[in-house]
């Protein structure tokens, strides 16, 4: 019989989590919560709606927390991500295992986009989060519209994949590559999403920006060619930009002027050149 385990990383949610881990106790053989240095109730709530309790001393955040529960959950088949505010419906849960049951997927995302149903999310989230999906799409090399979504299956396949780092906000971005580096069968499912719950205080925009910053860090190791040739290609246009307008100007005869257009020029080129080269590197060590 397939044992399943669902994990609640948990920082300060008494509100939402004990109705988070009665919903989800019908699907799983274990309702897992990491208690990430909570200063209100979450752990007494928790312990008292049923859960297993994983408690860390202080704050580490949700890589650490992750990291966690998945070493604890070893042992099980399937392992279901989902976020302890209440955002999530855990009734939908099913939806996640399926492609896992039936062995057509190793790694299932949620996602609140894939049939274009999802129109509450806030446009400032919805343009952050597309930034953000096109970028860990071009890093991964694989094709997902709701790159940021904690609502999440994996098969025992994916265990081993996954570094979690502990710094910034990137996780659900590193897993989707780190998962795509390892070949394992990535699919979503349409999920729901309520906006009317308790969510993160993070600021939307330092942690838009930290993740966007560790994808681009990631890309630069795994898609040189993007990361390296897209950067090239920019810097190029702009010093070509720069050339012509100085030589089409009074100013062609400023030689200091002119030798700042042809290095912008040049450093792009070998921004590109440099792109392909440790791609085909990479390549050849693959």
């Amino acid at each position: 019989m397939t044992k399943v385990a669902v994990l609640l990383p948990a920082y300060n949610e008494e509100v939402a989590i004990a109705s988070m881990i009665l919903l989800s106790s019908k699907y799983a053989d274990e309702v897992i919560v990491i208690d990430d240095g909570s200063t209100d109730r979450t752990k007494e709530v928790s312990e008292l709606a049923g859960a297993t309790i994983l408690s860390h001393n202080k704050n580490k955040g949700k890589g650490v927390a992750l990291k966690t529960g998945f070493e604890y959950a070893k042992d099980f088949d399937i392992i279901v991500t989902i976020d302890a505010d209440g955002q999530h419906n855990p009734s939908e849960i099913p939806l996640l295992l399926k492609p896992i049951l039936d062995d057509e997927a190793d790694f299932v995302n949620g996602s609140r986009y894939i049939n274009g149903h999802e129109t509450s999310t806030p446009t400032y989230r919805r343009v952050g989060q597309t930034v953000l999906d096109k970028t860990t799409n071009i890093a991964s090399g694989v094709k997902i519209t709701d790159s940021q979504s904690g609502f999440r299956a994996f098969s025992s396949k994916c265990f081993q994949c996954f570094n979690f780092d502990p710094e910034g906000f990137g996780i659900e971005s590193d897993m989707l590559i780190e998962a795509a580096n390892h070949n394992m069968r990535i699919t979503e499912v349409e999920i729901t999403v309520r906006y009317d719950v308790n969510t993160t205080t993070a600021n939307p925009v330092v942690q838009g920006v930290s993740v966007l910053l560790r994808v681009l860090e990631l890309m630069r190791f795994n898609r040189p060619l993007y990361f390296y040739g897209i950067s090239g290609a920019i810097i190029l246009f702009f010093g070509i930009l720069i050339y012509l307008s100085i030589n089409l100007t009074w100013l062609s005869t400023n030689l200091y002027l002119n030798a700042v257009g042809i290095f912008v020029i040049l450093m792009g080129i070998v921004l590109m050149l440099s792109g392909v080269l440790t791609d085909y590197l990479n390549r050849f060590k693959h």
